[in-house]
């Protein structure tokens, strides 16, 4: 099996749990300088020693390593997480968004053809729905994608629904909501404001603080991904996403709770890209996967703002 994107928060935590059940995984990375590229080294050093994983140093936007390594390790499945984040940065290098997101997506969908892959799961955002006007956001529903980043996601889920409907391949895409927990990128929100917070340093605040997010803890995120690589599929979209918007100023006066300090806000104007409210509708994950989210926002920060204090970030 073969995980893109594997040493970043979401595939690091994957791959612990393929690993317990017996799975070899490949993990393939470029730790690129997005962020740190130490802090995704120290997710899968303890990984590194363990039967059954191997990570690859490699870029999905490099078409004949991409082949040779498909065609090597013919691989049963591949799951693609493998993206340029942010839907802010994509504003400022929208060409970077569409060479990664969209010709590495290609690279690895051609690849998995070639060399017989069974199934492709290809992570996906909430961001292809932008402001749809209509919620929750359903699988069927309007997309109308309003950042770079978002139009990216869009087009890659495109692309996979051409590559099962022109050559078969199983396809299954997953709609991300707002992923948080334990080695989560230092740039997303949770993260910054708790650093911040803890360092008594002022909390930028975009827009009136009543926007909404669907915050989903990596595990659950990762119990959906494992619940659709176990299921049979020829083309499948699911929203995997907690289902529960949280207000900003909620989720700051969780985390102040959590970390025992007050927060220091700065009130700054709506960002453009940035959608009003995200919120899933997983009816459809729940009813033909069994995908159940078990871990709250209050709990969520809880256990992120252990973690952060562990790792003595």
């Amino acid at each position: 099996m073969l995980i893109t994107g594997g040493a970043g928060f979401i595939g690091s935590t994957l791959s612990e749990r393929l690993l317990e059940r017996g799975r070899r995984v490949v993990c393939l990375d470029n730790f690129c300088d997005y962020y740190d590229p130490q802090r995704k080294r120290r997710n899968v050093a303890a990984l590194l020693a363990r039967p059954g994983y191997t990570l690859v140093e490699g870029d999905i936007r490099d078409r004949e390593f991409i082949r040779q390594l498909c065609i090597e390790h013919r691989f049963d499945t591949v799951i693609h997480l493998a993206a340029q984040p942010g839907v802010r940065l994509s504003l400022e290098q929208p060409q970077l968004y569409m060479d990664i997101n969209v010709n590495g997506t290609l690279n690895l969908l051609e690849a998995a053809r070639d060399s017989g892959v069974g199934k492709f799961v290809f992570g996906s955002s909430s961001s292809v729905y932008g402001d749809s006007g209509e919620i929750p956001f359903r699988e069927e529903g309007p997309l109308n994608p309003i950042s770079p980043y978002g139009v990216s996601k869009r087009t890659g889920e495109l692309l996979c629904r051409n590559w099962n409907y022109l050559y078969g391949l199983n396809v299954a895409m997953l709609r991300f909501f707002t992923v948080y927990g334990p080695r989560q990128r230092p740039d997303m929100a949770i993260h910054k404001f708790v650093r911040r917070v803890m360092r008594g340093e002022t909390i930028k605040l975009f827009g009136d603080g009543s926007s909404r997010r669907d915050y989903t803890f990596v595990t659950d995120i990762v119990e959906g991904i494992l619940a659709v690589v176990e299921s049979d599929f020829s083309l499948e979209t699911y929203n995997l996403g907690d289902s529960s918007p949280v207000e900003l100023g909620r989720l700051i006066a969780t985390i102040e709770k959590a970390v025992g300090l007050p927060a220091v806000i700065e009130r700054l104007p709506d960002q453009p890209g940035d959608p009003s409210v995200t919120y899933a509708d997983i009816s459809h994950a729940s009813g033909n996967l069994g995908y159940c989210p078990k871990v709250g926002i209050q709990e969520g920060i809880e256990r992120f703002v252990r973690w952060f204090r562990e790792e003595n970030l």
